[in-house]
């Protein structure tokens, strides 16, 4: 299992050079997905040291998943898995930020069939009904690909 470097002085954690990353009181840190060639936002998940060590050696981005209590590689499923080609880290090292490459038939992120989890948006931000427009069309059904086991 790998164990990564203790988190030393704030010095060397905001300006070090080694990766340190805080998980939280139940084990877990946020992790942004981006598209590393449009740079759009494809998914907000967390990780925990497993599935961060995990990501880092097969090149695949792999999440904890809360709602199953495991390990989830993106697109075991699906088909529709993401290559790292980058993992940043901001300056406390309590997030992640990992630039992918979005492969498989459908090239999406969401279990709801879109390219990317964040497929809704607020359009008018004074309306207290709180209206949602959707910015994409879905590019899988869940249906056919999710299936029950």
């Amino acid at each position: 299992m790998t164990v990564f470097p203790s988190r030393t002085t704030t010095a060397e954690i905001e300006l070090g050079t080694t990766l340190r990353p805080r998980f939280g009181p139940d084990g877990l840190i946020p992790c942004i997905t981006q598209d590393a060639v449009t740079g759009e936002v494809l998914m907000f998940a967390f990780m925990n040291a497993e599935s961060l060590a995990h990501t880092l050696r097969t090149g695949r981005a792999t999440y904890w998943s809360r709602s199953r209590a495991k390990l989830w590689t993106k697109g075991e499923e699906s088909g529709n898995t993401q290559l790292v080609r980058e993992l940043f880290t901001d300056c406390d090292q309590d997030v992640l930020l990992l630039k992918v490459e979005q492969a498989g038939a459908a090239n999406a992120a969401c279990h709801n069939g879109y390219k990317s989890c964040f497929y809704r948006r607020l359009t008018d931000l004074a309306d207290p009904a709180f209206p949602l427009a959707f910015t994409a069309p879905p590019l899988f059904d869940p249906a056919t690909v999710y299936r029950k086991k």
